[in-house]
């Protein structure tokens, strides 16, 4: 019995290290898990939608801050890009940023529409090259942020989950205004 399990464990560590997994059901094949595929369609997706949030808000909104409180459009996007950017600077080995305390904020000169947007945009491209450059062996390699250890396929994860939450702020932002259409 012991040496079945350990024989099991053996197995289940190829098939893991593997990264590509044929998945089955009943013992028929239903596709493949390629972890690399999934963040990169993934990300795609969320940066597709959100630049198509960011074209749809009109450029006196970027600098202002809605009731008074609220963040700005620039603002969020600035947040955004340093998620992303310093995320991608860790999968790369580089330490987390000391991360400021209280609401990141806009630099003046990212206030404009054109200027978030490309910013933004250059954001978007620096993890998608990071990510297509990347193994399947890569995308599950160790590395160390200021909240553990987690893997590239996981930060990628995180990275589409961070910017459709600031899409649904995006979303919000719209509807104040009077826009309750679907941009993407």
């Amino acid at each position: 019995m012991r040496r079945n399990r350990t024989k099991e464990k053996e197995s289940r560590r190829a098939f893991v290290k593997n990264l590509t997994l044929n998945i089955y059901i009943f013992g028929y094949p239903i596709g493949v898990f390629d972890p690399k595929a999934i963040v990169l369609k993934s990300l795609t997706s969320a940066f597709r939608n959100f630049r198509l949030d960011l074209e749809s808000l009109p450029e006196d909104v970027y600098a202002r801050s809605l009731g008074g409180k609220a963040r700005t459009v620039a603002d969020i996007v600035y947040e955004v890009n340093l998620v992303n950017d310093d995320i991608v600077r860790n999968i790369q080995g580089e330490k987390p940023m000391d991360w400021p305390k209280g609401w990141v904020t806009a630099p003046p000169e990212l206030q404009a529409k054109e200027a978030v947007i490309a910013a933004f945009d250059a954001s978007r491209d620096r993890v998608m090259a990071l990510f297509d450059s990347l193994t399947a062996e890569d995308m599950e390699r160790a590395v160390v942020t200021e909240h553990g250890q987690t893997t590239p396929f996981e930060r990628g994860r995180f990275i589409v989950l961070h910017v459709f939450y600031h899409s649904g702020q995006l979303n919000f932002i719209q509807t104040l205004l009077g826009d309750d259409g679907w941009h993407w």
